[in-house]
């Protein structure tokens, strides 16, 4: 990780640490506070974001949008996985609102089918993602395999719709900025979906 991508996290880790220190009821901790080596301590965390998004293929994306876990997430595979689907849930939700907000405004009938038809994958691709975060809510050994089986469904199938948005793009001619920026946006979805679908993996290896 460079030290421009580092710096917002370490900083934001530090403000973490600090605010987890004051709020804590236990004296001993606020006391015992000045000894805390905070660089290892950051150090320690960042560890464990890259440890987890190693298994992503859009590793530095991964580190990016999951860092701020890394106090709760820790080592726990399937806290990863959970966050990783969250924040996908939040970026799809921004596209949706997007795609409402410019298919009004398209320029041409190409461009407005294709937005249209975005619009209702991610709105798919949506349902699928709430469904595994639900899912991931409520593991447990005894039904983790199917779990696990369901998880692998939905969040391919929320790929699937992400990728298929992306081809209706690239068969339309229409290349004006509303087109360039929801491509953008949905490239972004795409690969945080992607990096959902590894941490998924990497559960299913490690188990609960």
């Amino acid at each position: 990780m460079t030290s421009s991508s580092s710096s917002p996290i370490t900083f934001t880790l530090l403000l973490l640490l600090s605010l987890l220190v004051a709020l804590n009821p236990n004296p001993s901790l606020a006391s015992t506070g000045s000894n805390i080596n905070t660089n290892d301590i950051v150090t320690q965390y960042s560890t464990y974001v890259r440890n987890a998004c190693n298994v992503t293929r859009y590793n530095r994306l991964c580190v990016r949008t999951l860092w701020p876990f890394a106090i709760v997430a820790r080592n726990n595979t399937s806290k990863w996985a959970r966050a990783s689907v969250a924040v996908t849930i939040t970026d799809t939700k921004r596209v949706l609102r997007l795609l409402l907000k410019t298919q009004r405004s398209a320029v041409g009938e190409s461009e407005r089918i294709a937005l249209s038809d975005c619009r209702e994958l991610f709105v798919d691709s949506l349902d699928n993602l709430y469904k595994s975060l639900a899912v991931l809510r409520t593991l447990n050994a005894d039904e983790f395999q199917r779990q696990i089986s369901d998880l692998a469904t939905w969040l391919s199938a929320a790929l699937t719709d992400d990728d298929t948005c992306l081809d209706g793009f690239e068969e339309t001619s229409s290349r004006t900025r509303t087109v360039r920026m929801v491509r953008r946006k949905a490239t972004k979805c795409m690969r945080l979906c992607s990096n959902a679908l590894a941490l998924l993996k990497k559960l299913a290896f490690d188990g609960l």
